[in-house]
């Protein structure tokens, strides 16, 4: 499979930064609604600490992804109405924006908690805050969950949306993007000709000779 894009398919780069950030950031919503109502423990800053991670790296990918689609070509777009290209435009528009949205404001959150902020354990990032700074901390705090639910709506209008074009359309929409599935067969635009009738049912039979003695009786 070509590493880049080409007039039909993703390539396998675009596809596979496309998957793993899918995976990740569902990881990490799931892990985030399941925190929330854990009791202080040690477990917790782990899991909390993982959940901050994952996040940082979806911020990576998000703009490694950028920078790929610089050089990766779009394949060319699916027939569709015209609401339904411009709707599709605005949710990958928000997508974008929440994918950077998310990472930023729980970084800016756990800055303004006076918390420190590593990448697995492996190196430390700088806070954005000067320190603790509780009002800011709250902001950070609303537009990080609320910024989470409108993720939430924003991913199931994609996928719903991507659906319908496989199962309802029936184009090639969700094939371009998933690697297992074979293209739409065209369908066929006119009903097969029939057979050739034999000549014997076309061509009339010949005349019968004229019979002479009717043709001429005698005097």
């Amino acid at each position: 499979m070509p590493l880049k894009s080409d007039a039909n398919r993703w390539g396998v780069g675009a596809r596979t930064l496309h998957w793993v950030m899918a995976l990740l950031i569902i990881g990490a919503g799931i892990v985030g609604l399941y925190m929330s109502d854990l009791p202080n423990s040690p477990q917790k800053i782990r899991i909390y600490a993982l959940h901050k991670s994952v996040g940082l790296t979806v911020l990576a990918l998000l703009l490694l992804r950028v920078t790929w689609s610089l050089a990766d070509r779009r394949p060319r777009e699916v027939p569709m109405p015209l609401w339904q290209a411009m709707a599709a435009r605005v949710v990958h528009l928000l997508l974008y924006a929440l994918m950077l949205l998310l990472p930023l404001s729980g970084w800016l959150y756990n800055s303004a908690s006076g918390y420190p902020l590593q990448w697995f354990g492996l190196f430390n990032l700088p806070s954005l805050t000067g320190g603790a700074d509780p009002a800011l901390r709250a902001v950070a705090h609303e537009l990080h969950e609320y910024g989470f639910w409108l993720l939430v709506i924003a991913l199931v209008a994609h996928a719903g949306a991507a659906l319908k074009h496989h199962i309802v359309d029936r184009d090639d929409t969700l094939v371009r993007m998933l690697p297992l599935l074979r293209r739409r067969a065209a369908a066929p635009t006119s009903v097969a000709p029939a057979a050739a009738a034999p000549a014997s049912a076309i061509v009339p039979p010949a005349a019968a000779p004229a019979d002479p003695v009717k043709e001429n009786p005698a005097p």
